[in-house]
């Protein structure tokens, strides 16, 4: 089962009294118990501190602006403070451990007798600026959108001033709620497995009415009423897509129609090219689903199916249990916020990579793979048609990337180990590690960053520990033109033999016997260098075996 967050180490860090959001984070974590408020950098400073001691996986600081700053308001004053309190967190971050930061929101019972004065928006900038400046450096550093919450709930029922002068305790009960649940939901996007593809409905789901009836009752999609609620749900539906949410359409449509109103009609916001792959035809929709999910090399259980017809979700439900199938809301002013649900509970990541931003294009360029591939003499003709280029990428400036691949490839991952986010960016300074991490080009574009191999150094024969690649790049031997160059490298370091570990999974049988098919002997148990673990094979960095990788590395 996914480990979804629920019951890891936390501590929440802030400089006003947090006690009663402790109390109902532990009601799902075990969350560090600070002594006291307002010594976070001291804490965090400490190695000797309890808080090192507790070793929380997650670290959440909350912090109050006004407060941090001493009630100094002027610019440079401020930004000099500011600066101080980043430096030193800075120089107290922790590999092993991932920072939420919360973005500021000013507040005090002073700023209302002053707003001739103080500048509020520029104050928050300077954090903000500094915040923005410090996730750009880590990537195990991430900012708690708390300005939001505030401006959400608004000021009056977010702040308790009574409380405030009781015991220094800043938020109101609903505002600490709220806070609670955001934090827990950060916790549980940082562990769990998003979901890749939104499938979607046409008719009365991306926009009111039929397609094909024109003439009896206009499409309602405009920039006013129930038109307004289907376009704004397609603001939304893009916003995913520009974050690496693919989009295909699953539709029962005369495929004419459907096409003219995608492509011309004034008020769409999806046009053709946002959408992966589309299935608009009179087939069921189960058999287009699965018919997807082949030609996208994706599960099934990557899918979110979202149609308006409750007999179409049924049946995928049945059929597809693997599919995710949210209902489809009863009004049409209901339809953005739902689909925004929607993005929070499947498919929100905690950190975006360059490649999330290109999916739809990548999977588009493989559509026309897949045509040369039709078109090619022969399977070598095809890859040397292709042309493909590998391309080694420092392992540091991706390290996002390469937990992303680490904890959600399942076909070609040789052992299936999930990492954090801070135990990969540990490894890549780890002196006893190779990382070797690759760029895939082909003649029709960029499949971005695909590929990793993880070997360790640190005993005479070193191990491959990590072996995992995007299923948008299996099937074109790929593999065996990287494996050549680790292999080269190590015989470069002076290494005799090297060792690849394979451990079976469910979802990992494609790649169960590629060690032995790339000429690595399989090892007997008390050769097993691997503690037990799976199986281990063995290759003599002497032997070049014959590879049948078409490109350039």
């Amino acid at each position: 089962m996914e480990n979804n967050g629920k019951g890891r180490r936390i501590a929440l860090l802030s400089n006003v009294n947090m006690n009663a959001l402790i109390r109902i984070l532990q009601q799902d974590a075990q969350v560090y118990e600070t002594e006291g408020y307002g010594n976070e950098l001291g804490i965090l400073r400490n190695p000797a501190s309890s808080y090192h001691v507790f070793q929380p996986e997650m670290t959440f600081l909350v912090m109050d602006l006004l407060e941090l700053l001493g009630h100094e308001t002027a610019e440079q004053a401020a930004l000099a403070v500011i600066e101080n309190w980043f430096a030193g967190l800075e120089s107290a971050l922790e590999k092993e451990c991932i920072y939420y930061i919360s973005d500021a929101y000013l507040w005090g019972v002073e700023l209302e007798a002053a707003d001739a004065l103080i500048d509020r928006g520029m104050l928050e900038r300077l954090w903000d600026d500094a915040l923005r400046g410090l996730c750009g450096r880590h990537a195990n550093v991430r900012i708690l959108p708390y300005h939001r919450l505030i401006t959400t709930l608004g000021e009056e029922n977010a702040f308790s001033v009574k409380m405030w002068y009781m015991g220094r305790i800043l938020l109101s009960s609903e505002m600490t709620k709220r806070l609670a649940a955001l934090i827990l939901d950060r916790v549980r996007i940082e562990y769990r497995t998003p979901k890749k593809v939104l499938a979607l409905d046409l008719d009365n789901t991306l926009w009111g009415g039929l397609a094909g009836e024109h003439d009896k009752s206009p499409v309602v999609l405009s920039e006013e009423h129930a038109g307004l609620a289907y376009k704004n749900l397609q603001r939304v539906i893009l916003q995913m897509q520009r974050q690496g949410v693919l989009l295909v359409i699953v539709s029962k449509n005369n495929e004419e129609d459907a096409r003219e109103i995608l492509e011309n009609h004034p008020h769409m916001v999806l046009r053709p090219e946002h959408f992966a792959a589309k299935r608009i035809n009179w087939k069921a929709k189960n058999e287009n689903l699965q018919e997807l999910a082949k030609e996208l090399n994706l599960g099934l259980d990557s899918f979110v199916f979202w149609d308006d017809n409750p007999q179409e979700r049924l049946l995928v439900s049945q059929m597809l249990p693997e599919v995710t199938v949210p209902e489809f809301p009863g009004k049409a002013e209901e339809l953005a916020p739902a689909m925004t649900e929607i993005y929070h509970t499947y498919f929100e990541k905690a950190a975006l990579t360059a490649e999330d931003m290109e999916k739809t294009a990548q999977y588009a360029d493989n559509a026309r793979r897949s045509e040369l591939q039709r078109s090619a003499g022969s399977f070598e003709d095809y890859l040397r048609q292709l042309r493909i280029v590998l391309t080694r990428v420092d392992a540091a400036e991706h390290v996002n990337r390469l937990a992303d691949m680490l904890n959600k490839t399942n076909q070609f991952n040789l052992t299936t180990r999930r990492h954090t986010v801070s135990e990969v960016q540990a490894m890549t300074e780890d002196a006893e590690k190779r990382i070797f991490l690759y760029r895939v080009t082909d003649c029709f574009g960029d499949y971005g960053v695909v590929a990793a191999v993880i070997v360790d150094v640190a005993g005479e024969i070193p191990v491959i520990e990590e072996f995992v690649m995007s299923c948008r790049v299996m099937g074109k031997n790929i593999e065996q033109g990287i494996l050549s160059q680790v292999e080269e490298s190590l015989r470069g370091e002076g290494f005799a033999r090297v060792r690849g570990l394979y451990v079976p999974t469910a979802k990992n049988k494609p790649v169960a016997e590629l060690y032995p098919q790339l000429g690595y002997v399989r090892l007997e148990a008390e050769e097993n260098a691997a503690d037990g673990e799976g199986i281990c094979y063995e290759l003599s960095l002497c032997e070049s075996p014959a590879r049948a990788f078409v490109g350039e590395v």
